[in-house]
C-alpha cells in the first residue's frame, strides 16, 4: 500500500504568515465569526469525508446528484457537503481554516487560484500511486490543465472540469449568414481573423435582422478581462509575471487586441452598452444572434431555445487558445492526517471525477477525459461540440493575485471598460493595464 506523503511547507513560513499571506490574496479579512462551524470539520467519523464547495443552485444539485452516483465507487464512505459563499468569503474562510488546521477533507477551489495556496503550506499534496489505485492517472487529463496542479513537482490540486469562455448562437440566423459546417456546427474558418470575425457579426446582424454578436461586459469585473486575455494569447505575445516586475508584455499586441474588442462594441456588431445580465437577456431572447460568455450559462440558454449551438472560442490571432479556468479537488492542509482517512478521500475524488457525465450535463467540461470519451457524453449536444476547447485553454497568469473573483481580474476589466465604453486609445488603455500588472507585482509574494 502506498503512503500518503507528508505535507510540505516552506522553509521559514508559519502558520501566521500562511494565514496572513493568503488572507492578503484574497484582499479581505473576516472576523472571528469567519471560522465558526469549522471545529466540526474536524469531529468527522471515520466514514465521513467533509467537503466544502461553492456550488449553489442548479449545479449543487448536480453535485449531488454525482454524490449518489458516485456511492458504489467508494463503498462503507459518506460524502458530507458544506456549501459556501462564492468569491472572496469562501477563499478567506478556507485559507483561515487551513492555516489553522480546521478545514475540511477535502475542499474546492478554482485553478486559477492555487498560486495563491500551494506556495503558503495551506494546501497538502495530492498521492498520485494512491489516486492511481482508484483508476484516476495523469494521462486522464489534457496538459493544458494538468500542468497549472504542479507545484515544486508535485500535484496540489485535482481538476474536476475546465469551463471555457465560449460563444452561443442560435443556429437559423447563423445558417443563414452561411456560418455553419455541413454537419450544422459553427465553421471557424469564417472567424479566423479579426476582419472576417467582424464581417460575421455584421452577417449575423443582417441575418437576424437585429443584433449580430453580444458581449456583456458593462460594469463586470471579469467579463473583459476574459475576452482580452483569450485573444491575447492567440497572439502568441508574451505575458510574463516575474516576482517583483516589471511585467513582460508585448504592448503593440495588448493594444491590437484591445482595438479589436473595440470594433466588436461598436454598435453595429454588438449593441454599445451591455451589462452581463443584459447580454445573457438578449441572446436567450433572441435579440442577438450569437454571445460571448461562459459555458456555465448553458442552461438559460437552453432553458429558452433548446436547439441553441455552441463551439470553442474562435482562433481569431492564429493560435489555438481558449481562456478558461476549472473547479478542481484540494486538500485543505492538516498537521497531522490519518492516513487511512487520506485514502478515503481520495477514492472519494476518485469516485466523483467517474461521475463526471452528470457534471457535463451542466455545460462544464469533465476534466477526467475517460468520461469524455464515451458514447454517451457525445451525444451530449452542444457540450460534445467544444470539447475540444480543453486541449487549448489558458487559465490565469499562475501568480498569487490573479484568478477567480480577484481584484486584479476587476482592475484589468475597468481599464478594458475604458476602452470600450468611453473612447480610451488602444495604446494608452494597454499601458494602463501595463501600469496595474506592474503595481500587483511590487506586492509581496505570499509564497
Amino acid at each position: 500500500m502506498t503512503g500518503i506523503p507528508a505535507p510540505v511547507r516552506p522553509p521559514g513560513l508559519t502558520r501566521r504568515r500562511a494565514l496572513t499571506a493568503a488572507l492578503t490574496s484574497t484582499a479581505a479579512v473576516l472576523g472571528a465569526g469567519a471560522l465558526s462551524g469549522c471545529g466540526s470539520a474536524l469531529a468527522a467519523d471515520e466514514s465521513t469525508v467533509r467537503l466544502w464547495d461553492l456550488f449553489s443552485g442548479a449545479d449543487g444539485g448536480l453535485l449531488n446528484d454525482m454524490v449518489r452516483a458516485a456511492r458504489p465507487d467508494m463503498p462503507g464512505t459518506r460524502i458530507e457537503r458544506t456549501v459556501l459563499e462564492w468569491g472572496t468569503p469562501y477563499y478567506t474562510k478556507l485559507a483561515m481554516a487551513s492555516a489553522g488546521g480546521r478545514g475540511p477533507d477535502v475542499a474546492v477551489a478554482h485553478m486559477s487560484r492555487l498560486a495563491g495556496y500551494a506556495p503558503t503550506g495551506l494546501l497538502d499534496p495530492w498521492d498520485l500511486d494512491t489516486l492511481a489505485e482508484y483508476g484516476i492517472r495523469r494521462e486522464d487529463f489534457a496538459d493544458a490543465v494538468w500542468s497549472r496542479t504542479q507545484f515544486e513537482g508535485r500535484t496540489y490540486a485535482v481538476p474536476l472540469d475546465t469551463h471555457p469562455f465560449i460563444v452561443f448562437f442560435h443556429p437559423e440566423p447563423a445558417a443563414k449568414a452561411g456560418l455553419l459546417a455541413k454537419d450544422g456546427t459553427l465553421d471557424a474558418e469564417a472567424f479566423s481573423s479579426p476582419d472576417k470575425f467582424l464581417a460575421a457579426g455584421r452577417e449575423l446582424a443582417k441575418a437576424s435582422g437585429k443584433q449580430g454578436i453580444a458581449f456583456g461586459y458593462v460594469t463586470d469585473t471579469a467579463q473583459g478581462w476574459r475576452l482580452f486575455y483569450g485573444l491575447y494569447r492567440q497572439t502568441g505575445g508574451a505575458f510574463r509575471l516575474p516576482a517583483g516586475g516589471p511585467a513582460e508584455v508585448d504592448v503593440d499586441r495588448m493594444a491590437e487586441v484591445i482595438a479589436f474588442m473595440a470594433k466588436l462594441v461598436d454598435g453595429r456588431v454588438n449593441p454599445r452598452q451591455l451589462d452581463y445580465s443584459a447580454a445573457i437577456a438578449a441572446f436567450a431572447n433572441r435579440q442577438t444572434a450569437m454571445i460571448l460568455s461562459g459555458e456555465w450559462e448553458l442552461g438559460t440558454f437552453r432553458a429558452a431555445d433548446k436547439n441553441v449551438g455552441a463551439a470553442p472560442f474562435p482562433t481569431v490571432f492564429g493560435t489555438p487558445a481558449v481562456y478558461a479556468d476549472s473547479h478542481s479537488f484540494v486538500l485543505p492542509h492538516h498537521p497531522h492526517p490519518d492516513a487511512e482517512h487520506r485514502r478515503r478521500a481520495h477514492r472519494a475524488v476518485a469516485a466523483l471525477l467517474k461521475a463526471g457525465q452528470i457534471w457535463a450535463t451542466a455545460g462544464h467540461i469533465p476534466a477526467y477525459r475517460p468520461v469524455t470519451r464515451t458514447n454517451a457524453y457525445q451525444k451530449l449536444q452542444p457540450q460534445s461540440h467544444y470539447a475540444q476547447a480543453a486541449s487549448h485553454v489558458v487559465l490565469d497568469p499562475a501568480v498569487w493575485f490573479a484568478g477567480a473573483g480577484s481584484d486584479f481580474q476587476n482592475a484589468m476589466s475597468q481599464v478594458l471598460q475604458q476602452a470600450l465604453l468611453d473612447g480610451l486609445a488602444p495604446d494608452r488603455a494597454a499601458r494602463a493595464m501595463v501600469r496595474r500588472l506592474n503595481t500587483f507585482l511590487s506586492k509581496p509574494s505570499p509564497a
